[in-house]
């Protein structure tokens, strides 16, 4: 019986041979760029289309583009991670090409093995030369703690692992493409750039010109493009890679998914979202204080989330100071029994104080004229959303002075812009390293259209169409949700129809069950050339240290191959 990895391999042996196939009608101009001939069929490769691939046992490979997919007969070279210094203690360079990640790995026996992605990592060819390498960097949306570090790491990656020079920023998110305003990055300039916060390329949102975008970056002769952005952002980078897939340019499209909120979904999580937990803290100890000061004192703090609640719920659970916590993913009421007005109540006659965090996107249908904003985005296509921590804040003020005649003190803190500007914390700088090398292995491996992120811990190729066609959420039915409220011992506020509908809604097949913490699971080799430090080890050891026994890595469900990765090659 045909083994599950030689039936991936064959799969994708006959995929590849059909594409070929395919581009045998394809026509090169002096321009370099490659067209079909009129009437001639295009095929699903170039099409925006899942690029899918079937094994055995219900086994499917949701692949990424690749330049072979448009471009025939690309040269390939060895990939120069195998002289680089840092690299000479592992064992095995290089990602084998069967290689892959589950998307769920809690699975009972008789499940089909599912969706996988391909996995993230250097492979042992490269469709790039180093000094041909022209690559640029985008940051676009909001600010988010670490920021800077992916820059860094991008340039520094690109610099100390594949020997690339030519590295541009470009400045004020997809509007700087064609308004021309450029820097240039080197390991020296963006050296220390991670312990700012911010971005030192700057920012905007909307100005996607699709033509125009394209256009600059064939002119500029640039041929890695980096965009770090939120899911806005990355649904832009989709259409500029369908554009120069159609133009057939040998550029790579990488994005990089960067939201304070943590709502992309598939991703085990986003980079700034442990920061902005972190420094969520300090404004809830901060209420907390305040409202324990005082008779009756409520401190109330509106946190980030305009439509996924997890930075209010991640840091509620981690204080232990809350006593409620709203999300737009579970409704609330005001008035009323079991409502949040009837709750404050019982909590300031029992403790003499309370502490209410509240998510932005919280509360939004309970706002008056809250229909005529939902009519209104702003440049990036978010709805803009009334502000409901002091919409909740008056609220609350009217009904104990009006109809409970009690005097409370209520403090409001809005911490938004002070989480969104500071540098990003130990955990979230490892984070970045990790997803802009991974970037920079997949665009040199020829890979294209596709964003870089870590699922049930390992870093993989995702296609675009698979973080935009849907958003993360809180499942408030999940053990999470319990979980917090059983530390605020605060009612849900759903009545019982509500909480049958929402038990009767699928789960996203990205929710981590319990005691899972795919964070903690790094690439370790990556981190090596980080640093750019030699090993400190003479050959001798380096030889006995190969020999020693590889620790049992911990293995997915997605693993194809007996023998792991592929071997470093000799020579």
């Amino acid at each position: 019986m045909e083994s599950a990895s030689n039936a991936s391999v064959s799969q994708k042996s006959y995929h590849t041979f059909g594409l070929r196939s395919s581009l045998s009608s394809i026509n090169a101009g002096a321009d370099g760029k490659f067209r079909f001939p009129l009437g001639t069929a295009m095929a699903p490769e170039l099409r925006n289309e899942p690029k899918l691939v079937h094994g055995e046992a219900g086994y499917v490979l949701e692949d990424v583009p690749h330049f072979v997919d448009y471009i025939p007969d690309l040269p390939t070279y060895p990939n120069p991670l195998q002289d680089n210094p840092a690299y000479s203690v592992v064992k095995q360079y290089f990602v084998n090409i069967d290689d892959t990640v589950a998307q769920k790995i809690v699975v009972h026996k008789s499940s089909p093995r599912g969706t996988h992605f391909r996995r993230a990592g250097p492979r042992q060819k490269v469709y790039f030369e180093s000094d041909e390498v022209h690559a640029c960097i985008v940051t676009c949306g909001g600010l988010c703690p670490g920021l800077n570090t992916v820059i860094r790491e991008l340039v520094c990656g690109l610099s100390h692992m594949y020997g690339v020079s030519r590295i541009l920023g470009i400045e004020g998110g997809y509007k700087g493409f064609y308004a021309r305003n450029t820097v240039q990055l080197t390991p020296k300039s963006v050296n220390d750039i991670h312990k700012r916060g911010g971005t030192i390329l700057g920012t905007s949102r909307g100005g996607h010109d699709t033509s125009k975008i394209v256009d600059s970056i064939q002119d500029r002769r640039i041929n890695q493009v980096y965009i770090i952005g939120g899911d806005g952002t990355q649904k832009g980078a989709s259409v500029i890679f369908q554009e120069i897939r159609r133009r057939g340019l040998k550029v790579s499209v990488v994005g990089i998914p960067k939201t304070i909120d943590n709502d992309i979904a598939v991703i085990d999580k986003s980079f700034g979202f442990d920061t902005a937990v972190e420094e969520a803290q300090r404004a809830i100890n901060a209420a907390h204080v305040e409202a324990g000061s005082v008779e009756h004192g409520i401190g109330v703090v509106k946190l980030m989330g305009r439509y996924s609640g997890f930075i209010a719920m991640y840091a509620t659970l981690a204080s232990r100071d809350v006593d409620c916590c709203l999300i737009p993913e579970s409704p609330f009421y005001l008035e009323g029994k079991g409502g949040l007005y009837e709750f404050i109540e019982k909590r300031l006659k029992e403790n003499g104080h309370m502490v209410l965090v509240v998510a932005e996107g919280a509360g939004q249908e309970l706002i008056a004229e809250s229909m005529r904003s939902m009519d209104h985005e702003d440049a990036s296509g978010n709805k803009l959303l009334l502000d409901i921590g002091l919409w909740l804040s008056q609220k609350i003020k009217d009904y104990f002075s009006s109809k409970k005649k009690m005097t409370i003190n209520l403090k409001y803190i809005d911490p938004t812009y002070m989480i969104r500007a500071i540098p990003s914390n130990a955990s979230d700088n490892v984070y970045c390293t990790l997803l802009a090398q991974s970037a920079v292995h997949g665009a040199m491996a020829g890979y294209t259209g596709f964003t870089v992120a870590p699922v049930n811990g390992r870093h993989a190729y995702i296609p675009f169409y698979r973080i935009t066609e849907t958003q993360n959420k809180v499942v408030i039915t999940d053990r999470m949700w319990a979980r917090l409220l059983s530390s605020t011992n605060q009612p849900s506020f759903l009545s019982q129809n509500a909480i049958e509908d929402a038990k009767k809604e699928e789960e996203p097949a990205t929710q981590l069950l319990e005691g899972e913490n795919s964070t903690n699971h790094h690439d370790d080799e990556e981190l090596f050339s980080s640093a750019n430090q030699p090993n400190f080890l003479n050959h001798n050891a380096t030889e006995v240290a190969k020999k020693e026994e590889k620790p049992p890595t911990q293995l997915h469900e997605a693993d194809l191959c007996d023998n792991g990765v592929a071997n470093k090659p000799s020579g």
